[in-house]
């Protein structure tokens, strides 16, 4: 793989490590801070969904760049 293709699978690397800390870290919080403030539970319910569509893109990406390594193989 040339010096760009690394650069570039790098970088979409970090990106998909971003996405699922920030989810996580979002939805953790939710979780406590939600109940605290006395929010309904289907609140709970949109962040957990928000939380599982973030993992899911984040799944896609990793499947992405897997794909992308073995063609370049």
């Amino acid at each position: 793989m040339s010096q760009d293709d690394t650069e570039n699978f790098a970088r979409k690397g970090q990106t998909a490590a971003i996405i699922i800390a920030v989810a996580m870290l979002i939805w953790f919080a939710f979780q406590w801070i939600g109940p605290w403030l006395g929010l309904p539970g289907r609140y709970a319910i949109l962040i957990d969904l928000a939380a599982m569509a973030a993992l899911i893109y984040a799944l896609i990406m990793t499947y992405q760049m897997w794909r992308s390594r073995q063609d370049k193989g």
